[in-house]
């Protein structure tokens, strides 16, 4: 049987955010709740695990993987640089619902970019996630937590019903906004392209870009 630790997610206890992040630095995988779905985490800089993630969701190795920083600092490291367009959206809207492609740097494991030399970025809206990535010092996948082609989770139930025992554990911290994903915007393009329009209205972000 799968782990659960169930936390409140405006308040979560340290001491299950550090059982979790010892897992993931030992090469387990969880779920997690962001602002919009859960997620299926794994230690982003961990080639080995990030297969694991693959593997669970029946994923196509040629799809990238996005990730979750616990602090918009952590970005420098992983991009090779950040465009003026990048760094207005992450002032924007981050913390919350938007992924910033960035071209990664050498430092982002190829099985992240799928060989697109490009990295999605966010920073959660939800705690649990950033107070994850934080106390692992280390960016998490930010996949979301089911089987590919199945429905987005919303609810450790739905969690259960479609990846089962597959993760070493689930963070349960309650049911997930749902509805729809995160936005994805490629900055490495002039101007941005909105890969996928999600919980972030395009017209809000490019309004946003003509008025900086």
């Amino acid at each position: 049987m799968v782990e659960i630790l169930k936390l409140d997610p405006d308040n979560p206890d340290q001491s299950s955010i550090d059982k979790a992040a010892d897992i993931l630095r030992e090469g387990g995988i969880i779920a997690y709740p962001t602002e919009t779905f859960y997620g299926l985490g794994a230690d982003a800089e961990n080639e080995k695990a990030i297969e694991k993630i693959y593997t669970i969701k029946g994923r196509n190795f040629k799809n990238p993987i996005s990730i979750i920083i616990g602090d918009r600092t952590d970005v420098i490291k992983l991009v090779k640089d950040v465009p003026e367009t990048g760094s207005i959206l992450m002032n924007r809207f981050w913390p919350g619902g938007l992924t910033i492609l960035f071209e990664a740097s050498h430092n982002v494991p190829q099985q992240l970019t799928a060989g697109t030399g490009k990295i999605g970025i966010r920073l959660s809206g939800n705690l649990i996630a950033t107070s994850l990535a934080k106390t692992l010092s280390r960016a998490v996948t930010a996949t979301s937590a089911n089987l590919s082609g199945q429905k987005e989770c919303s609810s450790v139930n739905d969690l259960i019903d479609s990846l089962g025992n597959s993760v070493d554990a689930i963070i349960d911290g309650g049911s997930t906004l749902g509805g729809l994903a995160s936005t994805i915007v490629d900055v490495t393009t002039d101007p941005p392209n909105i890969v996928r329009e999600g919980v972030v209205p395009a017209a809000l972000i490019f309004d946003m870009l003509r008025k900086a």
